[in-house]
């Protein structure tokens, strides 16, 4: 079984406050950390009234220090919306205070609105054309000092922080590829290009300082539980918050209901579902028949669920499910 790592939103459900969906943060990593997950990662969103983590770095630090092992890390940190020289000292300073245990993954996307975007004070009109540049500006203000170099990340200089790529397209297969970064792809939402990127990136990548061979990521959304039934219901907190966010509406995530039918309509229910394909939705014995089909399909190398679930004792029961099933898909591999 390939490690298992989880992707955290920090979710502020109904009836929640922020604070609460930090607190509820940490208990998940915490859980994550006792049950041998690889790593814990937190995703830069704004202007979301459902999402605690749009301070990533400093809700990065929280789980770090509140827990030992367990990587901690972004994915991911929207780099248009920031200078290379601010993450590398943020960055270095979580890897002088957590060492061993920081990851930092780059989206290339802005993580918001046009509106929210141009709200955090950075010329749209460069950010994502440059970049590329902006990454290996990063991965130098994070590597050892140069021969006449006069902008120095302090903490952050020679920290060597890993340094992912993340993608929903082919850009950033490619941009990792040429790079030799690892790789990870946002299948959990995105998930039409998901062969092809992974392709792109095997076939293109450029061995590097840091990897010798390609390492590719993917993304699946998952609601473990007890029995089908239980899944598909607890479910439908996703399966609402995207048909509020594809309505313009998004908001916290909701209660799950016992039927969807007079949610969505059928336009809705066929593309929520398309891009939900991959969902490790239901009993222990269907997540483990959809993930193996999941790993034969991608080859992926390391697998990083998502639970979009409204009741932290539900998403801790998922992570004890998800954790089962590797243990014993591992035995028989062994």
């Amino acid at each position: 079984m390939v490690p298992l790592s989880i992707l955290d939103l920090s979710p502020i459900a109904e009836n929640q406050t922020p604070a609460d969906a930090l607190k509820g943060s940490l208990k998940l990593a915490q859980k994550a950390e006792a049950l041998g997950y690889n790593r814990f990662w937190l995703a830069e969103h704004h202007n979301m009234h459902g999402i605690a983590s749009a301070a990533t770095a400093v809700v990065i630090g929280h789980v770090a220090g509140g827990t030992k092992t367990i990587r901690v890390g972004s994915g991911g940190v929207m780099l248009p919306n920031h200078s290379p020289l601010v993450i590398a000292e943020q960055f270095g300073t979580l890897e002088a205070l957590y060492p061993g245990r920081i990851d930092l993954g780059l989206g290339r996307a802005p993580g918001t609105d046009g509106l929210t975007a141009r709200a955090l004070r950075r010329n749209l009109d460069a950010g994502a054309e440059n970049f590329p540049n902006d990454v290996v500006e990063l991965m130098t203000l994070l590597g050892p000092a140069q021969p006449g170099q006069r902008v120095h990340a302090v903490p952050g200089e020679n920290s060597n922080v890993p340094i992912w790529l993340l993608g929903s397209s082919l850009y950033s297969a490619q941009l990792a590829a040429m790079l030799g970064l690892p790789f990870a792809f946002a299948s959990h939402f995105a998930p039409d290009s998901l062969m092809q990127a992974l392709a792109i990136y095997r076939e293109k990548f450029q061995p590097s300082a840091v990897l010798d061979k390609p390492y590719a990521m993917a993304g699946v959304m998952a609601a473990p539980a007890e029995t089908d039934e239980e899944g598909a219901f607890l479910f439908t907190s996703a399966q609402q918050q995207f048909v509020n966010l594809r309505r313009g509406t998004p908001g916290r995530t909701p209660k799950p209901v016992h039927s969807m039918d007079d949610i969505w309509t059928a336009h809705e229910k066929i593309g929520i579902e398309h891009t939900f394909q991959y969902a490790l939705v239901g009993s222990p014995e269907t997540v483990r028949e959809k993930t193996d089909r999941f790993l034969e399909l991608t080859q992926v190398d390391e697998l990083i669920v998502s639970l979009p679930i409204y009741d932290l004792d539900k998403r801790l029961r998922g992570l004890e499910i998800l954790a089962g099933m590797r243990d014993q898909m591992a035995k028989h591999a062994a």
